[in-house]
C-alpha cells in the first residue's frame, strides 16, 4: 500500500529562489527530491508556501500564513496520511513577528497537537510526525543581515529546541543544517544544490519512520 507524506512548510518548501528568479524547477525542491529518493511506494505532497509560519498571523500578506489555521483544512484534503513532515520556524523569526525562538517553538507544538487530535474519518490513523529545524541564516554577501530583521543567533538555536519538542512529543527530527545552508543572496533562502540536498537527506528518516 502506498505511504502518503505531507510535506508543510514555507518558502524553503515551496522553492524560492534567493537569487530573485522566482522558483526553483519541480525537480530541485526538496519533496520533489524525496519523492524521488523514496521510490515507489511512496507518494510525497508539497504543501509549500512563502511567508508561511508556525501559527502566527502576518497581516502584511495579501494571503493567510497562519499554518496552525491551514492545517486542519490541509489534513481533511490530503487524508488518510502515513506521515507529516513540518518544516516552519524562519518566518516566525521576522523581526515583527516573534523574534526569538519561544514562539516558533510554541508554534511547532500547536501544528503537533493538531495532527494528533484532528477528527479523522472513520478506520483513519492518525500520521506520524517529523520536525525539520530548517537551515541556519547567514549574513548576505552585501553586509546585510537577512531579510526582515530575522536574527542568525536565534535560528541557530532552533534545532536543540525542535530536538526536545521531538522527544517529548514522541515525533521524529531532522536537522536541516546538517546537509544544507542558506544563500548569501538574502540570507533566508537555498540555491538548487542546497534546496535536494534536503530531500536526499530526509528518505533515510522518512523510510525509518514509515518502516
Amino acid at each position: 500500500m502506498t505511504k502518503t507524506i505531507l510535506a508543510f512548510g514555507d518558502s524553503l518548501t515551496w522553492g524560492s529562489d534567493p537569487e530573485g528568479r522566482g522558483r526553483h524547477d519541480f525537480a530541485d525542491r526538496w519533496p520533489s527530491v524525496l519523492q524521488a529518493g523514496l521510490g515507489e511506494g511512496y507518494h510525497v505532497i508539497p504543501e509549500g508556501l512563502g511567508g508561511r509560519t508556525t501559527a502566527f498571523d502576518d497581516y502584511t500578506s495579501a494571503v493567510d500564513l497562519n499554518g496552525a489555521r491551514v492545517l486542519p483544512t490541509l489534513l481533511a484534503t490530503h487524508s488518510p496520511l502515513d506521515l507529516v513532515i513540518i518544516m516552519l520556524g524562519t518566518n516566525d523569526l521576522k523581526g515583527f513577528i516573534s523574534p526569538t525562538i519561544h514562539g516558533a517553538v510554541a508554534g511547532m507544538g500547536r501544528l503537533v497537537e493538531i495532527i494528533r487530535h484532528f477528527p479523522y474519518r472513520y478506520r483513519m490513523a492518525v500520521p506520524e510526525v517529523l520536525l525539520v529545524a530548517p537551515p541556519h541564516l547567514c549574513d548576505c554577501a552585501n553586509g546585510d543581515s537577512p531579510l526582515s530583521g530575522r536574527s542568525i543567533a536565534e535560528s541557530r538555536k532552533l534545532a536543540p529546541a525542535y530536538l526536545s519538542l521531538a522527544e517529548l512529543e514522541g515525533c521524529g527530527f531532522f536537522d536541516a543544517a546538517t546537509v544544507a545552508e542558506a544563500s548569501s543572496a538574502d540570507g533566508v533562502h537555498l540555491d538548487p544544490v542546497n534546496t535536494r540536498a534536503i530531500g536526499s537527506g530526509l528518505v533515510a528518516p522518512v523510510r525509518t519512520i514509515l518502516s
